[in-house]
């Protein structure tokens, strides 16, 4: 028996059950009873498995329960908190990943496409997985990247007003009666501000253009010192010269000599997209001894392929740093692909807000931990930064 990613025969094995037996001994304090707590971690090697699928009855064969009454009960009924447990994702993520140097947040959201309505959250609205409008809930997630790998550490459900403003459907969906609405940039500033107050090592945050669009997003940023590199549409309008512009209109006027290839000394991208930037000084915040720039990123193969990202950080941030930065942001992609692939981020059948986020807690723990098993690999091995997506474990 062979596992990908460097784990193999009965050494393998015996290390991969040692390593989930301590992730499960770090959450099973959060489950009173010990049927729950059992199950929670037959539940965690069902979504570590090579199964298809990782819902109801697919699950209960998986780890062995003739039928999936006693995953159902998991997830639905019984006694334990999903953010306690997320502490504890946080804290293992971290204690595995962190660096101060190269740590930096990720704020991006999901869609998880659904017939019918009655799952929690679940209206017809714009997702990025399905590239138009379409029946779906939306979960705003947040990762930790470093130069060790890269792993979610917090998740929210978006609630569209219909939502919070039905009675009817929040009792049905067991919804909490003090919960109020909140658009997806409040709830990515609830997560950031629960990271912020853990003194998490992350020195940036970073995010695409839905998120770094809003002005207020980043002066809350600002307000709290924290540096950014987010992505902006070219109609955005950005400081300079005492004057506020259309970012199209400032790198209309760029001179060709403006744009250079820049390679990070650690390259997030893995060299696969061959970009120019160029760099435009913006309005700067001397009293928080903090610079804003504009970063225009352009392809070398299609000129008209830009990018725009909006940064604020210390002064004497070098280019290469802030590039490094914005291409960071693309390490939270291949998580949800490798959440969604492997663990079945997407594949539950649960209606309820407390089970939604019991499931998808789960996933992210077993998604951590994939990270973290390839990561003593890839160490044991002497191997390099550019170890292989994701990793089979050991049936």
């Amino acid at each position: 028996m062979v596992a990908q990613g460097g784990i193999a025969g009965s050494a393998g094995v015996a290390g991969w059950s040692r390593a989930l037996g301590a992730l499960h001994e770090r959450v099973g304090r959060r489950f009173a009873r010990s049927e729950a707590r059992e199950r929670v971690k037959r539940y965690l090697v069902g979504l570590l498995g090579r199964g298809e699928r990782k819902n109801g009855w697919q699950m209960a064969e998986a780890i062995g329960e003739r039928d999936p009454q006693g995953v159902q009960r998991l997830l639905n009924s019984a006694k334990w908190d999903a953010d306690e447990v997320r502490d504890d994702l946080r804290s293992y993520v971290l204690e595995h990943l962190a660096d101060e140097a190269s740590g930096v947040l990720i704020v991006d959201e999901t869609g998880f496409l659904k017939k019918g309505e009655k799952s929690v959250g679940v209206a017809r609205q714009y997702t990025g997985t399905a590239g138009d409008t379409v029946n779906c809930q939306v979960g705003v997630f947040l990762a930790y990247a470093s130069e060790k790998g890269a792993a979610f550490i917090d998740r929210a459900l978006y609630l569209p007003r219909a939502w919070t403003g039905g009675p009817v459907r929040r009792a049905e969906a067991g919804i909490p009666e003090e919960l109020v609405f909140h658009n997806k940039v409040e709830l990515a500033e609830g997560m950031l501000e629960r990271v912020f107050e853990a003194d998490v090592p992350a020195r940036w945050v970073v995010a695409d253009s839905f998120y770094g669009r809003s002005h207020a997003f980043r002066v809350w940023l600002e307000e709290r010192g924290r540096p950014y590199a987010v992505m902006v549409p070219k109609t955005n309008a950005v400081p300079l010269g005492g004057r506020k512009k259309k970012i199209e209109r400032h790198v209309a006027r760029l001179p060709e000599g403006a744009f250079s290839e820049v390679r990070p000394a650690r390259d997030s991208s893995g060299g696969k997209r061959p970009w120019e930037w160029a760099c435009i000084d913006l309005a700067p915040d001397p009293k928080r001894g903090m610079r804003r720039w504009l970063l225009v990123r352009r392809s070398t193969d299609d000129p008209e392929d830009l990018g725009f990202y909006q940064t604020y950080g210390p002064e004497g941030t070098s280019v290469e740093e802030l590039v490094r930065v914005c291409q960071d942001r693309w390490a939270v992609e291949e998580c949800f692909a490798e959440a969604k692939g492997e663990v079945g981020l997407d594949h539950y059948e649960v209606r309820r807000w407390d089970s939604w986020h019991r499931h998808v807690t789960l996933c992210l723990l077993a998604h951590a931990f994939l990270v973290v098993v390839r990561l003593g690999a890839r160490d044991a091995e002497g191997l390099d930064g550019s170890a292989k997506r994701g990793i089979s474990t050991p049936t």
